[in-house]
């Protein structure tokens, strides 16, 4: 069966997580839904938006560019599925009904209770007139197809950036579990699993009672370390002397993480090397969070946060959340996040961010200047970033940054100064 993992409009609403990537590579619980999408299917392509089409056939080279018309039957999958095994479960029983006797032979789609589409099954030969493969032929393909309606939810969505991180903390344990299962780990002690020349410092103490701890491959561990599982470090990873990771902290490869860590999703290539407290938050790729930076993840009152995305304000459902930061971002020495803030693509942050800092910003709010960081800048900190992660920097990467940058011009202040700030 041939899948379509797609992008469709409520994508941005993903912003930043998914400003500079698609949606479907978002981490989460140690998954991305591209990653459990292979163990449905072999041939997947991706409908993204138009800007993403290089980035996606240059990082994600094993997503087939055509529908294989010999097979009779398309699984389409909302790109925005939370990568849980509970969905993944309910992918394979949509897959076993279509492929069963079942007389609906148009396919089935399943929608959200206010008509947002989440999976479906459809022929191929639906797409035959399409003259390529987009959201606009998806709907085509979907429309006379037997509808169902999700209405107890059992489908989880990311419908806003926070959801990434609530679903973190729902779906940490059986993806763990799964990953387990099928992974090629040794149980060094009770709950500690580990995966090849893993190296890990004297005096490292694991608290398995409430779940695993999973280091994969090639992670090194510093002296007087804690974990508190269940926790996933992915491969190549450092873990700094001192450091508590702890309850559903899942960690991207080629990652340097420090200081008091919880309930985090870190994407690859990120450092949080130093002390400080990182809680129930989201980094993207290519962070660095100087010494001392830390953030809020509970009200003073004790009440639930709420989110702030443009002129929404939105009801995160949870006590505990706190920061969600885009790729390319960083923070200065000693600076404070407070609760429920995000923090935009390519911004450096300096002090305290107690409002939602735009993309492509200089905010020093505290210290009374707010510049602009010029597409060019992130572009030269990237060739150096990468250079020392032994990664070419390509064409599709720099025109990526220069589509970014216009595209969120509207997020940012108009009068912005693109002269450096000073601090």
């Amino acid at each position: 069966m041939n899948t379509i993992v797609f992008e469709d409009s409520q994508v941005i609403q993903l912003a930043p997580i998914t400003t500079s990537k698609p949606a479907y590579a978002t981490g989460c619980a140690s998954y991305r839904l591209i990653d459990l999408l292979g163990t449905i299917s072999s041939d997947i392509v991706g409908v993204v938006r138009p800007f993403l089409a290089n980035i996606q056939q240059q990082d994600y080279p094993e997503l087939a560019a055509t529908l294989d018309t010999a097979q009779p039957w398309t699984l389409l999958v909302n790109a925005r599925l939370v990568p849980s095994i509970e969905n993944m479960r309910q992918l394979k029983q949509l897959v076993a009904d279509t492929k069963s006797d079942s007389p609906q032979q148009q396919g089935t789609a399943i929608f959200t209770t206010d008509k947002q589409l989440i999976a479906a099954t459809v022929p191929t030969v639906n797409f035959a007139d399409a003259k390529s493969l987009s959201l606009a032929a998806i709907e085509s393909a979907t429309a006379n197809t037997q509808e169902s309606v999700d209405e107890n939810s059992d489908w989880r969505l990311f419908n806003f950036p926070h959801d990434v991180i609530v679903q973190n903390l729902e779906t940490f344990k059986d993806n763990l579990q799964h990953r387990i299962q099928v992974g090629h780990y040794n149980e060094s002690e009770f709950g500690v699993y580990l995966g090849e020349d893993v190296k890990i410092g004297p005096h490292v103490v694991f608290d398995t009672s409430a779940g695993p701890v999973v280091l994969d491959s090639n992670v090194q561990v510093g002296p007087f370390c804690f974990f508190r599982g269940p926790v996933y470090v992915g491969p190549h990873s450092k873990i700094s002397e001192h450091a508590s990771i702890k309850d559903d902290v899942a960690i991207g490869h080629t990652c340097k993480i420090g200081g008091e860590v919880e309930g985090v999703v870190i994407e690859a290539y990120s450092n949080k090397q130093h002390h400080g407290f990182l809680g129930h938050a989201y980094l993207g790729s290519w962070i660095n969070l100087g010494a001392g930076t830390c953030n809020s993840d509970l009200k003073n009152t004790y009440g639930t946060v709420n989110m702030t995305y443009g002129d929404q304000k939105v009801s995160t459902g949870s006590q505990f959340i706190g920061c969600v930061m885009g790729d390319y971002s960083k923070t200065a020495i000693n600076t404070s996040i407070f609760t429920g803030k995000t923090i935009g693509v390519g911004s450096m942050v300096y002090g305290f961010a107690t409002t939602n800092v735009p993309p492509f910003v200089n905010y020093g709010r505290v210290f009374g200047q707010l510049g602009g960081v010029p597409a060019e800048v992130i572009i030269s900190t990237q060739k150096r970033m990468f250079g020392r992660r032994n990664r070419e920097q390509t064409d599709h990467d720099i025109q990526l940054i220069h589509d970014m940058y216009q595209m969120t011009a509207n997020d940012r202040p108009s009068d912005l100064s693109n002269d450096p700030i000073d601090l």
